[in-house]
């Protein structure tokens, strides 16, 4: 039997060398039929012999492990995400602040690789788990589809433990190959390399993980310095010498200069990469100067991610197209000619309101420009007036809903038109769509295409239905495209959402004027729904940042016997109604306080001041008012700074601020 092992081992050793030499370093050490040869001779001893099975088995590269549901994994050290930036005055900003605290730093530039974060985890030496970045704190269990990764070793070259990050991704010939074989079979195309990975690392069964050939790059070591690591680009080739795959085209710089050299010399360089990338990493090389400059509550203060420009391309307003939202506001969207911005096809795009399309001067037939903003989101630029044939029609404002034909009617600043209607179907739709969505009970698997489908078949007219959707399961299992683990997951996802903290269901619940941020605050002030629901406009005026306005909408909503209703209704279905975050950190410098910052302060950027005050119990605002009771100011701060002075409101220069966060720890 000892025989046996070695020759397991033996083999093992092998494969995983000729792994390491083809997919890693792209130099293959042996034959296409020899290690087919040597898998298929170890696959069988593994057979015959199960107590030498083992879990991280280049036999275990094909995939077949099939989950019900992704568990969660708490990273040991936060996977916070980069500031962006997308200019190169930013850029130069960022290495401005970081002289100007005393320190003359070296740089690593990284490309930005467009697919999604992963950490990996040894034992040992051993590969036990992969995460995905999630919220930063815990991420999803994707362990089993990791396996199946090439680039991946499942034994590094070192005995230790130890965690690294980096990105999974889709090489641009994988994904046409893919689309080809896909379109063959009368699937749908993969719309782009990042969409693809992140739907690959997200099957339940690793076989279909395994047969998408997903990469990676790995680019991080959370903490080098138990290593004896003392710069980031010396974590590069520690990681590169234990056998992970890094990007070759890092590079360290002096200054400057040589990041913005990077820059542009990849920008010319990215449509020629086996891979997409959206951006250039950039991070201050000594690990000591790196903990010196520490963090924000959300960022790294030594490290951005700089964003290319947007790609713009030309297409045609075949039409313009209108869509009630869940408040009854009318939005026009454009209808376009598909094209392809930045790897997805687009056809959609809205126009706000009728105000911005007078104001753009669009026709319906007019050439126009389009472009992805932050390579996110489709907006119309400009129309291109030399291209207009005299055809083109212009644009009418309707005056009926588009669904349930009731008159329109126009918000008091006239800029967007209303269909008052609550029982407009549309209307529904849209709260519905509103309260599973993301930012609200985040309901896996009830987009919005879903919703729609299931409103029109009856089984959810109203935000109950949603936990009554377990009476349908039998239809649901029926219906094209879904089957009993899809059903199985939405109704998981359905009943998780139950335990979520109160602010989450404030937001879902639609009342007009609270976004995620009111939601948050009046849970954390309030604690239980019904608390909030004895409150009278007064003491809701009372609070900081609730006007007049949003107050009568809060104080109508939560007496309306309907909401009445929709509450206790969601009470009995075990909705959670009380908040479960973590509380405010007192200061009282801060707490209570509403601050407006201005100007350029070179300690911190201005969303990163605007962090550090809402997280001690402070809310922050845009513009100065009587109601503002500090004004942190910077460089160039202009009339805000002017009408402080004239209101008698506090104002603390920057070095009064540096000193206060200092005192609190965060910088």
């Amino acid at each position: 039997m000892d025989n046996i092992k070695s020759r397991v081992d033996e083999l093992r050793n092998i494969l995983n060398e000729a792994n390491y030499n083809y997919y890693v370093l792209d130099n293959p050490t042996i034959t296409d039929q020899e290690f087919d040869a040597y898998l298929r001779e170890l696959e069988n001893l593994e057979a015959k012999y199960p107590e030498y099975d083992d879990a991280n088995s280049p036999t275990k590269r094909v995939g077949g492990m099939v989950i019900d549901k992704f568990s969660k994994i708490t990273h040991k050290i936060p996977m916070l995400s980069l500031p962006d930036v997308f200019n190169e005055d930013e850029i130069r900003d960022f290495d401005e602040r970081i002289r100007k605290s005393g320190f003359n730093p070296e740089y690593v530039c990284e490309l930005k690789i467009d697919g999604l974060s992963v950490s990996l985890r040894y034992e040992n030496g051993k590969f036990i788990s992969g995460a995905t970045r999630g919220n930063g704190v815990e991420g999803e269990d994707i362990t089993h589809n990791v396996r199946t990764i090439k680039t991946v070793p499942m034994i590094i070259k070192d005995n230790v433990s130890i965690e690294v990050r980096g990105e999974i991704y889709m090489g641009k010939e994988t994904l046409a190959k893919l689309n080809f074989e896909r379109e063959k079979e009368g699937l749908p195309k993969l719309q782009n390399c990042r969409n693809a990975a992140a739907g690959s690392i997200r099957q339940l069964d690793s076989k279909v993980a395994a047969k998408r050939n997903l990469d990676t790059f790995i680019y991080h070591l959370p903490n080098p310095l138990d290593y004896g690591i003392k710069t980031h680009y010396e974590a590069l080739e520690y990681m590169k010498k234990l056998g992970f795959k890094t990007n070759p085209n890092n590079r360290l710089v002096k200054d400057i200069n040589g990041i913005m050299d990077f820059i542009h010399e990849m920008g010319e360089k990215r449509d020629e990469l086996p891979y997409d990338i959206d951006g250039v990493v950039v991070k201050v090389n000594d690990l000591e100067m790196q903990k010196k400059l520490g963090f924000t509550s959300k960022f790294p203060r030594w490290a951005i991610a700089y964003k290319f420009p947007a790609t713009e391309v030309l297409t045609k307003l075949e039409d313009i197209i209108f869509t009630v939202g869940r408040t009854g506001r009318i939005t026009p969207n454009a209808v376009l000619s598909p094209v392809i911005v930045s790897g997805s096809t687009i056809r959609r795009a809205t126009l706000h309101n009728a105000e911005y399309i007078y104001e753009k001067g669009l026709k319906i037939g007019d050439t126009i420009s389009i472009h992805k903003a932050g390579d996110v989101i489709p907006e119309v630029g400009e129309v291109k007036l030399e291209r207009r044939t005299g055809n083109e029609k212009d644009f009418v404002m309707i005056t009926n809903c588009p669904i349930c034909n009731t008159p329109l009617v126009k918000d008091e600043d006239k800029t967007d038109h209303r269909c008052p209607n609550e029982k407009c179907p549309s209307r529904m739709i849209n709260s519905l769509i509103h309260f599973a969505s993301k930012g609200a009970m985040n309901i896996l698997g009830l987009g919005d295409s879903v919703i729609e489908d299931f409103f029109n078949l009856g089984f959810i007219r109203s935000i109950p239905d949603i936990y009554n959707l377990y009476n349908h399961r039998e239809d649901l299992v029926e219906l094209e495209g879904y089957g009993n683990k899809s059903v199985n997951q939405l109704l998981d996802s359905i009943d998780d959402s139950k335990l979520n903290s109160l602010e989450r269901l404030l937001s879902g619940l639609g009342i007009t004027g609270i976004g995620d941020k009111t939601a948050l605050a009046l849970s954390k002030k309030f604690k239980t729904i019904d608390r909030l629901m004895e409150l009278s406009v007064e003491e809701l005026t009372n609070i900081k940042d609730i006007g007049a306005t949003l107050a009568n909408n809060i104080y109508s909503f939560f007496n309306d016997s309907n909401n009445i209703e929709l509450i206790n209704t969601l009470k009995e279905l075990g909705i959670n109604m009380e908040y479960k975050g973590e509380e405010e950190i007192n200061n009282e410098l801060i707490t209570g306080k509403k601050f407006v910052v201005t100007g350029t302060l070179d300690f911190a950027s201005r969303d990163e001041i605007e962090s550090l005050i809402e997280k001690y119990g402070g809310s922050t605002s845009s513009s100065v008012s009587k109601k503002t009771d500090v004004v942190i100011v910077g460089r160039n701060a202009g009339s805000k700074y002017t009408k402080a002075m004239e209101l008698g409101i506090t104002i603390w220069d920057e070095e009064q601020a540096r000193s206060i966060f200092k005192d609190l720890g965060e910088i």
